[in-house]
């Protein structure tokens, strides 16, 4: 969840985040990982934006994760297959904090191979470092700061002075989901508006009906069907882009299957060539599930 609401903030703001983590505020757009023939897909916390000359991956992570530095030297080496004359940029951030020392990994090495990539933990940021950029926003609750809901108040003011609806929305929702980590839900309802995130993408896709009963507690009740959503919309996606999917019949047998179901289909259609190839997989799958059963 959380960090589904990073990978959508660097994917809607990705030249806040260039400013920030490389100094400079370049057009970068998405990259699928399917580009890369990268398995398995983890659309929870990653995502890679490129541009002509490089290719920012970052990974975002609510908890340690002993696989990071595997991960990282493998999309760098499936990188350079697919892109050999660009240069890639690694960071993986973390968001909340811990005494792990997982945390602190910044090389992948076995006998004759070193690799390196960088690591951010937020509660070591500075506060305004973030607070520059509207996409950086919702970053600065979890960043260092003594009075956290002092940070919320001065966050909430600036989102109030952003002149677009729709970026407003979207930057108050994230926030909201964000403050989830160290605040209590109540803390946050007194300072963000409700009427200010009903039009963004976050409240509507993750969220939906439960934020009325309260941020925190909407989050809960609608994480399972939210990500289920949210999975089978990015499986989908990379479906039309694979093979061309353009068959309404086999999209809806895709938005039925479960979460495991997408994350397998996720991994496995990296070597489709053709609808047929979806077609056998879907009916392999539903014979093995009535076996099973």
């Amino acid at each position: 969840m959380y960090d589904n609401v990073c990978k959508f903030l660097a994917e809607s703001f990705s030249q806040d985040f260039a400013q920030w983590l490389l100094g400079t505020p370049i057009d970068l757009t998405q990259l699928s990982p399917s580009e890369l023939s990268v398995a398995p897909i983890r659309a929870d916390a990653l995502i890679l934006l490129a541009s002509e000359q490089m290719i920012l991956h970052l990974e975002f992570q609510t908890q340690p994760d002993a696989e990071i530095p595997f991960r990282m030297i493998d999309y760098r080496l499936r990188a350079y297959r697919r892109y050999p004359n660009k240069q890639v940029r690694q960071v993986v951030i973390y968001l909340k904090p811990t005494r792990s020392e997982l945390v602190h990994q910044t090389v992948f090495a076995i006998p004759g191979t070193r690799h390196e990539f960088e690591v951010i933990r937020l509660w070591e940021v500075p506060q305004e470092n973030l607070m520059q950029f509207p996409g950086l926003l919702p970053l600065a609750i979890l960043s260092r700061t003594a009075d956290k809901m002092r940070t919320l108040r001065e966050v909430a003011q600036r989102i109030e002075r952003l002149s677009i609806r729709t970026e407003q929305s979207n930057v108050a929702a994230a926030t909201s989901v964000l403050a989830g980590l160290v605040l209590e839900k109540e803390m946050i309802r007194q300072v963000l508006k409700e009427e200010t995130m009903k039009d963004s993408v976050i409240y509507q896709d993750i969220v939906e009906q439960g934020i009325q009963q309260g941020i925190q507690q909407g989050i809960q009740q609608g994480i399972q069907q939210g990500a289920q959503a949210g999975e089978a919309t990015l499986v989908v996606r990379l479906l039309k882009r694979q093979i061309g999917l353009a068959n309404d019949a086999l999209e809806a047998r895709i938005r039925e299957l479960s979460v495991q179901q997408l994350e397998d289909l996720g991994e496995a259609l990296l070597e489709f060539t053709q609808p047929e190839d979806l077609v056998n997989w879907l009916e392999h799958h539903q014979n093995s599930s009535l076996v099973e059963s």
